[in-house]
């Protein structure tokens, strides 16, 4: 019994970190605070309405048994509860093994304790501490539920002088530290020589999980343990078993109701505990729980301020009396004012007064600044010329909108570079969301010059005439910046060359959609070349210039290059930014441009349908340079089908096949006079398809509904091809020999 009262006694004087000076305990309004002598503070309670209600924190106080009443967990009596450290403190019992003079077992208790019913609870690694006591002596901890492990130490001594009160490092005493979040352990004992050698002076071994500082070593323990005592054990409890993060989504479950608590993760196991916020004091698992501490009161011996402490929500602060000032260095003493600081503080706001009059100046300045030089860019980028061209058309301010700078660069995310579609020589594309949510795509050039800024107005002028179904459309633009700017429908599939030469794609294109493909670019030419007031060459047909929207539907792109064929030959012989291999061998020699030039460049696009080959790839043959010249002579030679791609040879009926490829041909003539109009192309595949449709029918000129997508190939003007004059003339003049012979 010694040895009890005097753990007690230590217990009483070294209890849980921060419990003395814990706040007064709160409970629930009309549930008691308090079990016998022990505080019972929520979410802790005495009975199911009184606790909060999971996780094992209902407590019963048994007034029957005991007086004073004691409080219990389940079977486990406890023994105080701390809100700010998280650690409760249960009693736990003591193991041992005695023995007789002849080494034979007298008696043994082996104790145990499980926590499994209280999924919050958790033994405490920081606080607890396994030890055995005896000169012979081999104990063992094993825990389960949660973390399985097995752990111990040995004791050994000779006689008792040898040990030292207060040392516990294997002479009469050993301890080891256990591992975190663990239920359930329970104790084993073992001996050497069965304490024969050492049975005058220690008959029995013990072990026992206890709280590291509630227990102290001393020599007199190997005698006087008591085999009936019990010794404080900590546990850490935390609420339920889901981190601060995730639990405080749900308000209605989020146990830190305080106004001011802060929340933490639990740190042995899961779940999470509250504590009052800097500067406050109480219970945060309730509403209104956490008070301001009155620092001012409470440390009024210390004097916190030289004259006058303030206390203030959360903390305090320092004045001095009249004619002091406090110290900038240390707010908690003062010093007399002086008459300068009248003065400094006048000058002080004077210059401050003027500071913000210059500011403001400087700001209405750079803003009329920045008003006259977006009105110098609207003129440079050809406002003036933009506002004529489309004065005769009244309908087009319902279709097409001038946009601000701003509103573009939000929608851009101020340009940023994860927001890049394509880049090319003469501009790059940007994917845009609109306040409406409406996703668009805008082009900005890169050139600010005379040519540049044409062929911008031109493109504007050309596109808001045309109102085809297979034709991009334009929303709007912008001139209010240095390089203007451009606003698409966004397309969603990318392009016919991503789908043709990307192996990823090239298989999902079946030969009914490339002919379906062909017939709907064609039909979108033809409408520019007759369907028009003005007709108008497109001069850059390639099928990374065919975008294809979600159901494959193909939208003819990129005006930036086209023109009207009323200007003049001296124009129309401009060498024109073709791509190469897609370039009219008769515009080179001639230097006329008709609308058979687009002819010419659609043929490429027809080989590329049907072989899946670039224009400017690799060919089997050292002789033959290009694909197309191998595709030509494939067909002189009756071996069409040796270059045909393996899926269109596979799909495709050999008479269509080989009719859309004499169609092709035809289109790759020499002579311009030699090759179908775009109306004959158009009948010719749609005769093929098996259902002709006029292109230019009415019915089929209502503005498209479907939003632009990611043009990584050649939605920019030459987004992904640099124009090279001798490239140019020699793949032609490679074709044009190779017709001639």
């Amino acid at each position: 019994m010694a040895l009890y009262l005097l753990l007690q006694i230590f217990w009483l004087a070294t209890t849980l970190e921060g419990l003395a000076s814990q706040p007064q305990v709160t409970t629930k309004p009309g549930c008691p605070d308090k079990c016998g002598n022990v505080e019972i503070p929520y979410p802790f309670g005495i009975g199911d309405s009184c606790n909060i209600g999971v996780g094992g924190f209902n407590i019963t106080c048994d007034d029957s048994a005991y007086d004073p009443p004691k409080p219990f967990k389940g079977e486990l009596e406890v023994l105080d509860i701390s809100l700010v450290s998280g650690l409760m403190r249960i009693s736990g019992d003591v193991s041992w093994m005695c023995y007789n003079e002849t080494g034979g077992v007298d008696s043994i208790f082996t104790s145990w304790v499980n926590l499994n019913s209280s999924s919050s609870f958790t033994f405490s690694e920081t606080r607890n501490k396994f030890m055995a006591i005896g000169c012979d002596t081999f104990a063992y901890i094993i825990g389960s539920s949660g973390r399985n492990f097995t752990s111990g130490c040995m004791s050994f001594c000779s006689d008792t002088n040898s040990m030292l009160d207060g040392d516990c490092s294997g002479i009469g005493c050993c301890q080891t530290s256990i591992p975190k979040a663990f239920k359930r352990y329970t104790v084993d004992l073992d001996s050497d020589n069965q304490h024969q050698n050492v049975f005058s002076f220690n008959p029995c071994s013990f072990a026992f999980l206890v709280d590291q500082n509630a227990f102290s070593f001393k020599a007199s323990d190997l005698n006087r343990l008591n085999r009936s005592q019990t010794i404080p054990v900590v546990l850490d409890w935390a609420i339920g078993n889901e981190s601060c993060e995730i639990a405080r989504k749900d308000a209605t479950t989020f146990a830190c109701v305080s106004e001011h608590s802060t929340c933490y993760d639990s740190t042995n196991g899961e779940g999470y505990r509250c504590n009052c916020s800097k500067g406050y004091q109480g219970n945060p698992y309730l509403s209104g729980g956490c008070q301001d501490i009155n620092e001012c009161e409470e440390n009024h011996e210390k004097k916190l301020c030289e004259h006058n402490c303030i206390n203030s929500p959360g903390g305090y602060h320092c004045s001095c009396k009249k004619g002091y000032k406090v110290l900038q260095d240390d707010e908690r003493y003062c010093t007399k004012k002086s008459h300068e600081v009248a003065l400094v503080l006048g000058i002080g706001l004077g210059l401050l007064f003027l500071l913000v009059g210059v500011c403001l100046l400087y700001w209405l300045w750079r803003e009329r600044k920045l008003i006259e030089l977006r009105e110098k860019f609207f003129k440079q980028n050809g406002g003036l010329l933009l506002q004529e061209k489309i004065s005769s058309h009244q309908n087009f301010a319902e279709t097409f909108k001038i946009f601000t700078l701003d509103e573009l660069k939000k929608a851009t995310d101020n340009y940023h570079e994860s927001r890049i579609l394509g880049q090319g020589g003469q501009g790059t594309v940007y994917k845009g969301i609109l306040p409406d949510h409406k996703i668009v795509a805008i082009k900005k050039s890169k050139i600010v010059d005379k040519a540049q800024i044409e062929q911008f107005i031109n493109e504007i002028h050309i596109l808001f005439q045309i109102n085809h179904r297979n034709v991009v459309k334009l929303l709007g633009c912008c001139l209010e910046a240095e390089v203007p700017l451009l606003v698409y429908e966004f397309i969603s599939n990318k392009t016919l060359s991503h789908h043709i030469h990307d192996k990823s794609h090239g298989s999902l294109i079946s030969w009914e959609n490339r002919l379906r493909i062909a017939a709907e670019a064609a039909g979108a030419l033809y409408y520019l070349h007759s369907s028009t007031m003005t007709p108008i060459f497109h001069r850059d047909v390639k099928s990374a210039n065919i975008l294809l929207d979600d159901s494959l539907t193909a939208k003819v792109s990129d005006f930036g290059t086209s023109i009207f064929a009323q200007l003049d030959q001296s124009q129309l012989a401009m060498l024109v930014p073709c791509t190469r291999g897609y370039l009219d061998p008769e515009c080179l020699v001639t230097g006329q441009l008709t609308e058979k030039s687009d002819v010419y460049s659609f043929g490429v696009v027809l080989m590329e349908l049907l072989t899946g080959k670039k224009p400017d790839s690799s060919t089997p043959s050292k002789e033959i340079r290009t694909p197309l010249m191998y595709f030509l002579l494939s067909m002189k030679e009756n071996r069409l089908f040796e270059v045909l791609e393996e899926q269109v040879r596979n799909e495709g009926e050999h008479e269509q096949l080989m009719a859309v490829a004499q169609l092709a041909r035809r289109c790759l003539k020499l002579k311009g006079e030699d090759r179908p109009t775009m109306k004959e192309v158009v009948m010719e595949l749609e005769s093929l398809r098996g259902s002709y449709e006029h292109p230019w029918n009415p019915e089929n000129h209502e503005e498209t509904e479907i939003l632009l997508a990611e043009p990584v190939q050649g939605y920019a003007s030459n987004a992904t091809d640099e124009y090279n004059t001798d490239s140019h003339f020699v793949s032609a003049m490679e074709i044009a020999t190779f017709q001639l012979r």
